[in-house]
């Protein structure tokens, strides 16, 4: 029985991936359980059970007294074997806990088992379960069951019927654990991604550069013949997927970012990062994209506000502003029936301009030498005059 017992240990041990000594501590601990109801022991009084790692022999310590009249033959198959099994049902939930805890942020392949009320369970290479939940799903992707899945490992938790691993089909970085599959350059670092901004189901846009001059980061991508980046959209059942060269001067990547669309001028406003993209009429719908899409995933992928406009509109609108500025810097010498003295009493309180009329009252004009109320208002009216 020794023997047999440690042999069954050493297979348990290949096949469940249980660490053997794990296994040793549940039959002890389950043989003491059954001890103690056996010889009816108090539950005040010390119990020990040891388990011979190289003999298989089993003995027992009662308040550290060896104990010789237990058949632990009989007790092993029968009273203990409930409490064994327990035990290593939670060993093994251990064991599947921790070998997904070490795949959280990787790629993981399984196949669709069942469907439940939208989320779809995946069986993970016969060890475990994990679920798709739906707002990890793909809004345009279909799956059968028994179908075979990638998905990106999100979250593991432990729970009482064993650890929950929360799977995604919509992280950004299952896009990148993918490139890094097909690219052997990313994955060796020699090409960097440097953005991601995904709308799934739909498209993406991924920012890269390379740390070799000899390797074109964009290409490298590709794949000849397009074979790389095909694997990929094949995978996400027909993303689209546009390859960004990332640039460090913002107006060429601000360019890339929008392609197709080819962009006439930027007006950047570094302040607050934003530009103004000036495009020709044939350009403006395929640079804004339906619904808004494509510039939309371009504003994501650099983190700027994106302005599009087309030449006749910003003409127009640049044309009103320098007339604004024109009206606004009219000097004070365009006011009818002002003399010399008033002008210069204006001049040195600091009006220099219409603009500057505008924005003071009646009572910051009456407080100047020479300026009643009614000199006052018909200054301000005539300041008026001069902006339309």
């Amino acid at each position: 029985m020794s023997q047999e017992l440690l042999a069954i240990l050493d297979q348990m041990e290949r096949e469940k991936g249980i660490k053997k000594e794990v296994l040793i501590e549940a039959v002890e601990s389950a043989l003491v359980s059954a001890a103690r109801r056996a010889l009816n022991i108090k539950p005040e009084e010390e119990l020990k059970i040891e388990l011979d790692r190289n003999t298989g022999k089993i003995r027992a310590f009662r308040n550290k007294e060896e104990v010789t009249s237990i058949d632990f033959g009989r007790i092993a198959a029968s009273t203990a074997r409930q409490v064994i099994i327990q035990k290593i049902r939670e060993a093994e939930k251990d064991v599947v806990f921790n070998e997904f805890q070490g795949k959280v942020g990787e790629i993981v392949s399984g196949t669709v088992y069942r469907f439940d009320k939208g989320n779809i369970i995946v069986d993970l290479l016969g060890k475990t379960e994990g679920i798709l939940l739906k707002r990890e799903q793909s809004p345009k992707e279909e799956f059968r069951q028994g179908q075979r899945i990638c998905t990106y490992v999100v979250e593991v938790k432990k729970d009482t019927r064993g650890p929950q691993i929360i799977l995604s089909r919509t992280h950004p970085n299952l896009l990148k654990k993918l490139f890094e599959l097909e690219v052997p350059e990313i994955y060796e670092g020699i090409v960097e991604i440097k953005s991601i901004s995904r709308e799934p189901g739909a498209r993406t846009k991924i920012a890269v550069c390379s740390k070799n001059e000899k390797v074109d980061s964009v290409g490298a991508c590709v794949g000849m013949r397009g074979n790389r980046i095909r694997n990929i959209v094949n995978e996400l059942q027909g993303e689209k997927i546009d390859i960004v060269r990332y640039s460090d001067d913002i107006r060429e990547y601000i360019k890339a970012a929008l392609s197709p669309a080819k962009v006439s001028e930027i007006k950047l406003d570094k302040d607050n990062l934003k530009a103004e993209v000036i495009v020709d009429d044939d350009q403006l719908s395929l640079s804004i994209g339906k619904h808004g899409q494509n510039v939309r995933l371009a504003s994501r992928l650099i983190g700027w506000e994106l302005d599009i406009r087309k030449k006749a509109t910003a003409a127009v609108a640049q044309e009103g502003k320098e007339e604004k500025i024109e009206k606004e810097t009219v000097s004070l010498e365009q006011l009818s029936g002002v003399g010399e003295k008033i002008l210069a009493s204006l001049h040195e309180a600091g009006f220099k301009t219409m603009k500057d009329i505008l924005q003071a009252d009646i009572k910051d004009l009456m407080k100047l030498k020479g300026i009643g109320e009614k000199k006052a208002k018909k200054i301000i009216e005539q300041a008026k005059e001069t902006q339309k």
